[in-house]
């Protein structure tokens, strides 16, 4: 794959962690979409990172797209779940009509709780994000999780060094060697082969630990590496 054809569209992209992954696989060279449920609010975020973009990459990146959400969907090769878990499913199953044969969803969703001070994973009947959300979809429209684990804070400082790995789980063997290619274009991002999607249940609670080590810490760049691979 040459990273000039990689499309990547972001479902709800004008988030954090959406606008971060959007600003580095820009920097890579990828076509990128930002998608939101009005094209003026996808419009005015592409905006803006482009701008970011041009004052610290000058012309050495791809313009970021935007659209409504359908119409980012329909475009793109690997599409990006970046909304809030709590309006995941309804997301899915607004857009179930627009995914073009042989794309990919990328579920980035922790289904998270914060109270008192404190954060919980929110247990689910499917075991995780990812497996509950795969039900959701289309008929051969594969399932990949994957960015569970990055601080959504780092991915949008694109002068910060990412160095961290990215574990990528799917049940189906040729959607996640195909994320697995896409993520080797971002810089300082290792992507790691964490198995089946059951694999989820374990990287969305990670999630949850790395949060309540930042809180701790009184920091918001804990991640994870493996040692050794």
């Amino acid at each position: 794959m040459n990273v000039n054809e990689l499309k990547v569209g972001l479902i709800g992209g004008t988030g954090e962690e959406g606008r971060g992954l959007a600003l580095r696989w820009a920097l890579a060279g990828a076509r990128v979409s930002i998608g939101s449920r009005t094209v003026e609010r996808a419009k005015s975020t592409a905006d803006e990172l482009n701008e970011l973009l041009g004052s610290r990459a000058g012309s050495s990146f791809q313009r970021i797209g935007n659209g409504e959400n359908r119409d980012v969907i329909a475009g793109s090769q690997f599409v990006l779940l970046t909304v809030p878990f709590a309006h995941a499913a309804s997301t899915l199953e607004a857009h179930r009509e627009h995914f073009q044969e042989g794309s990919i969803l990328i579920d980035i969703t922790v289904p998270v709780s914060f109270e008192k001070g404190g954060v919980r994973y929110v247990e689910l009947p499917e075991g995780s994000a990812s497996e509950h959300l795969k039900a959701r979809l289309p008929e051969g429209i594969p399932l990949v999780a994957a960015f569970k684990t990055e601080p959504a804070h780092l991915l949008a400082e694109i002068g910060e060094p990412l160095d961290c790995d990215s574990f990528v789980a799917s049940d189906s063997k040729e959607a996640k060697a195909r994320v697995i290619e896409a993520i080797g274009f971002i810089k300082g991002l290792r992507a790691v082969d964490a198995g089946m999607l059951y694999s989820a249940r374990t990287l969305e609670r990670m999630t949850v630990l790395a949060i309540g080590i930042n809180r701790r810490n009184k920091i918001k760049s804990a991640r994870y590496r493996v040692i050794g691979l």
